[in-house]
């Protein structure tokens, strides 16, 4: 028997001994849940109740084949309420089917995965107005530290109290958390800052990596401030989400070497809807499609904005190295803003950015100079024939993109003048045509399907153009 065969058979073994001697408990309480010294492939269910005032703990060290595991023994029998909340620490545990309903914690997070915390879960769970009396007081439905956790199927809606949602929170080491088909549902302006739905980072930390993925989310009436999702940090990816009659933008607020592409804006001519406002140095946003968007200026479909001389951590930073390739916007009051925000302190124009492949119909203002100074070059763009009441720069071709409407989006036909016609290489995408290619994938988050807890089907918006 040789030595690597040697190795496998006790690798087996041990994993056959691990699922061997794994435990399954039932609790009826936080305090029974800590007493447990959980190992790999345990399982933890809670019982059917009502679970009020309880701070649960979930600790323990799983392994990937051998996760430990606490579900909720029916999610919509098991309500945690009062001042309930989960702190998850360790590593490999899964928890699922939370059910967090009207009540509020004193000042700690909802769901907070700890600092010493590696490859959690949270899946099939919800948090829905679980808000404080006082709306100062400052906490988050979920917090993740650590790192390589994810936060899927998962349903949040009504927070009115300051502070995200969700926040991703930074170490000097990137984190590579995903948040993917998560639904997160109708927020109230809370008249200020700090009501982002996403925040990845903090100005502190926003030159520091972090490779979060945000993907295949919804963001419906999310109008708790200016940025729904707002990205302090680098490297991160924000593809495939919906964001609807939400009222702001995708904001690339801090950090470099971000990617936002195929995401879907329907803003339903909804006062102040947004697009996507780009701030730093090296991003990519390509294949979007943004519809019926009402905001100008730093609210335009596509924003790029004015920096600050010699920023500090929290100013706006020049944007340098931008790319926009490849987005569709339809019916929206302003396609472009460049030079965004400028005044008498922010006065460092775009540097070097390209505007290239997109297509644009129906626009009331296609390119607004706002700062006649940027460098920027604008290439292989189509606007539909009447499209646009302004006159577009060079790098604009009137076309007729034969756009016909498919249940809530518009798209173009075959025999389509932007079908073939992409100009130039661009390393990270690969298309032939002008504007938005989203493939039968990307447009299934408009049927809303795979998206939220299994056991929640009532309280999704019904996704329509108007």
């Amino acid at each position: 028997m040789n030595r690597r065969f040697k190795l496998f058979l006790t690798c087996c073994l041990v994993s056959l001994a691990l699922q061997g001697f794994s435990k399954n408990y039932t609790v009826k309480s936080a305090a029974e849940l800590a007493q447990l010294v959980l190992k790999p492939g345990d399982q933890v269910m809670l019982a059917n109740g009502n679970w009020k005032d309880q701070q649960l703990v979930f600790k323990g060290k799983g392994t990937s084949q051998n996760p430990i595991l606490l579900k909720a023994e029916n999610a919509l029998k098991v309500n945690f309420t009062g001042t309930s909340s989960i702190k998850i620490e360790g590593a490999w545990l899964l928890v699922d089917g939370l059910n967090f309903k009207d009540g509020a914690t004193n000042g700690e997070d909802v769901i907070l995965f700890a600092e010493n915390s590696s490859n959690c879960r949270l899946s099939n769970s919800s948090v829905i107005n679980y808000n404080p009396t006082d709306k100062a007081k400052e906490y988050t439905y979920v917090s993740l530290y650590g790192s390589r956790h994810r936060v899927d199927h998962c349903y949040f809606e009504g927070k009115t109290n300051i502070g995200p949602t969700l926040v991703v929170w930074l170490s000097a080491k990137a984190n590579y958390h995903q948040i993917d088909h998560n639904y997160f549902g109708p927020r109230p302006d809370i008249n200020g800052n700090g009501g982002e739905t996403i925040r990845i980072g903090t100005s502190t930390w926003s030159m520091y990596d972090s490779f979060t993925i945000v993907n295949a989310n919804i963001f419906a009436q999310c109008n708790g401030e200016t940025e729904i999702v707002s990205v302090k940090s680098c490297r991160n990816t924000i593809s495939n989400n919906l964001f609807y009659e939400s009222v702001g933008t995708l904001t690339l607020r801090h950090g470099n070497y971000n990617a936002v592409l195929g995401n879907i804006f329907i803003g339903n001519h909804i006062k102040d809807t947004g697009g996507i406002r780009i701030i730093g140095e090296h991003h990519n946003v390509y294949n979007n499609y943004l519809q019926g968007l009402t905001g100008t200026g730093l609210r335009a479909a596509v924003s790029v904005m004015d920096g600050l001389p010699n920023p500090i951590l929290v100013s706006h930073w020049q944007v340098k190295n931008a790319t926009v390739v490849a987005n569709t916007i339809v019916d929206c009051k302003e396609a472009f803003s460049v030079g965004a925000g400028k005044n008498a302190e922010r006065i460092l124009p775009p540097q070097k950015v390209m505007i290239a492949n997109n297509l644009i119909s129906k626009v009331t203002n296609g390119v607004t100079m706002v700062d006649e100074t940027a460098d920027v070059t604008f290439n292989g763009n189509m606007v539909d024939e009447n499209g646009v009441t302004t006159i577009l720069p060079t790098g604009f071709k009137k076309v007729d993109a034969q756009l016909k409407k498919t249940d809530v989006i518009w798209q173009p036909a075959s025999t389509s003048a932007v079908k073939g016609a992409f100009a130039g290489n661009f390393s990270f995408i690969k298309q032939k045509d002008v504007g938005a290619s989203l493939n039968e994938e990307q447009l299934s988050i408009l049927t809303q399907k795979n998206i939220g807890p299994t056991w929640l089907n009532t309280n999704k918006i019904t996704i329509a153009s108007k």
